[in-house]
C-alpha cells in the first residue's frame, strides 16, 4: 500500500501538521515514499521560499509522477465513467494502484473517481 498526496496532503506537510508527516515518516522508513504527480505540485508550488520552506523539503521525499500523455488518457476515462471533470483529482486516482492510499482535502470527489476506477482505493481526509 502506497500513499498518494493530493494538494491538501502536501498542504498539510507545508503546515506542519504531525499526523501527515508521520505518515510521510512511516512511509520512508519503509522505503516506499508517496506519490503524487505534476498537476498536483503546480496547484501548491509558489516558490518553495519563506511560507513554503517546509513544503519544499516535504517535496523532496514525494516521488512525483510526470502527467504524461498515459497518466492523461487514465485520466480521461476515469472522468468520462465518474461525469466528474477535475482532471488534476482524476489524474492522481489514475496514479493509484490497487490497495493504495490517497490523502486528501477533497476526499467525496475523490471517492467517486477511485469507486469508477474499479480498484480498491482508500481516500482519507489531509
Amino acid at each position: 500500500m502506497s500513499e498518494i498526496l493530493d494538494a491538501g496532503g502536501l498542504i498539510s506537510l507545508g503546515s506542519g501538521d504531525r499526523r501527515t508527516w508521520r505518515r510521510l515518516k512511516g512511509a520512508l522508513r519503509a522505503a516506499d515514499p508517496p506519490r503524487t504527480h505534476g498537476g498536483v505540485v503546480a496547484q501548491v508550488w509558489r516558490g518553495g521560499t519563506g511560507r513554503q520552506a517546509r513544503l519544499a523539503g516535504a517535496l523532496q521525499a514525494v516521488e512525483i509522477v510526470p502527467l504524461d500523455a498515459e497518466l492523461g488518457r487514465r485520466a480521461g476515462m476515469l472522468l468520462a465513467r465518474s461525469g466528474l471533470s477535475d482532471a488534476i483529482g482524476a489524474a492522481l486516482v489514475a496514479l493509484a494502484d490497487h490497495g493504495d492510499l490517497i490523502v486528501t482535502s477533497d476526499p467525496g470527489d475523490l471517492a467517486l473517481l477511485a469507486a469508477a476506477s474499479n480498484r480498491r482505493i482508500d481516500v482519507v481526509p489531509a
